[in-house]
């Protein structure tokens, strides 16, 4: 493959002004087609020149998606995650597969603290009574973060770039990470712990693992019973990694006091498509309360969109074109299957 050879692109999920974003990055010798849904049908494949398909995190790419596209190479997500993709039906097809690493490290932890003061200080609660005409504070009462404990699930990037907000508010810091080399760098004032340990010990429990088989309802019935009475569960990972119906009965029961959520198991199905006109790139008016989470009072909720600030999303789509024309160049980069 040369860098001359004129390249075709199916990119999906994108909105009008991240289509002209992104185009404006694009070579020249490149035939890129944008389709704003996330999941594809016949009609966006009839060009059945296209070698790379590029998706963010709602398009689920199996062996379905890949009979669409005969002369598919490569799959390029934009995101860090890829659990969304089917690694072996592409491997099977001898299509690569890679993605974003890091590109929003700050942008996510900074959403998790951002859910975290949601319900500890109860904000969308005060701000609904400000808009109601009452200044009325009484059950509006909150905790102060400094000298609470933060546990750490994943001491990846985004786990500790939280690890180092959590010290400047001064929380003590526990993580648990198996995967974490004992040798490597770690944010100071970080305690490395066992699983019970950060179970047992957090005030507060954040999420920062990829969705595997292995980390699947990580947080179930079972975590609950271990932890601390009254502990907020901050999730801005993936849905997956919490067993939602036992996240309901430890709110219901009182052992969780309060979640904030960026993410939930099902929320594909909540979220059909990007609708005409959205502004961004994860910009989403369709979700259905379908969810008891969704209108639980000890629940803030918000639309996967941590990773959604300026930055961030330049970064995505630098990377992301970056990834593309180093594979188009025969130099794969931020490969993550194995060939």
């Amino acid at each position: 493959m040369t860098e001359d050879h004129r390249l075709t692109v199916l990119f999906t999920d994108f909105a009008p002004t991240d289509q002209a974003a992104m185009q404006q990055r694009l070579p020249a010798h490149w035939h890129a087609h944008f389709v704003q849904r996330e999941h594809l049908v016949a009609s966006d494949t009839e060009d059945g020149a296209i070698e790379v398909l590029c998706v963010f995190v709602r398009t689920r790419v199996d062996e379905s998606v890949l009979r669409m596209l005969p002369r598919l190479r490569l799959v390029a997500t934009r995101s860090a995650g890829f659990d969304h993709i089917d690694l072996e039906a592409c491997r099977k097809r001898g299509i690569a597969v890679c993605h974003v690493p890091d590109y929003g490290s700050a942008s996510v932890a900074e959403h998790a603290f951002a859910l975290l003061l949601g319900v500890t200080r109860h904000l969308t609660q005060a701000h609904e009574r400000a808009r109601q005409g009452s200044f009325a504070y009484r059950g509006l009462t909150g905790f102060e973060l400094e000298g609470r404990t933060l546990g750490i699930v994943g001491l990846g990037r985004i786990g500790r770039h939280v690890a180092r907000i959590a010290v400047g508010f001064g929380m003590d810091v526990l993580a648990y990470d198996p995967a974490f080399a004992a040798s490597a760098a770690r944010p100071a004032g970080v305690s490395l712990v066992t699983w019970e340990q950060v179970l047992q010990g957090s005030d507060i429990l954040s999420l920062h693992v990829p969705a595997t088989e292995a980390t699947r309802h990580l947080i179930d019935a079972r975590a609950f019973a271990r932890m601390k009475p009254g502990v907020v569960v901050i999730n801005t990972a993936r849905g997956a990694l919490i067993d939602e119906a036992a996240l309901l009965r430890a709110l219901d029961d009182g052992s969780v006091a309060a979640a904030g959520l960026d993410v939930l198991e099902q929320e594909g199905a909540l979220s059909p498509e990007v609708p005409t006109g959205c502004g961004g790139l994860g910009c989403d008016t369709g979700w259905m309360a379908s969810s008891p989470l969704l209108t639980h009072p000890r629940v803030l909720v918000t639309p996967h969109v941590g990773f959604n600030t300026t930055e961030a999303i330049a970064r995505i789509f630098d990377e992301t074109i970056s990834n593309i024309a180093a594979w188009h160049a025969g130099r794969l980069r931020n490969r993550v299957d194995e060939p």
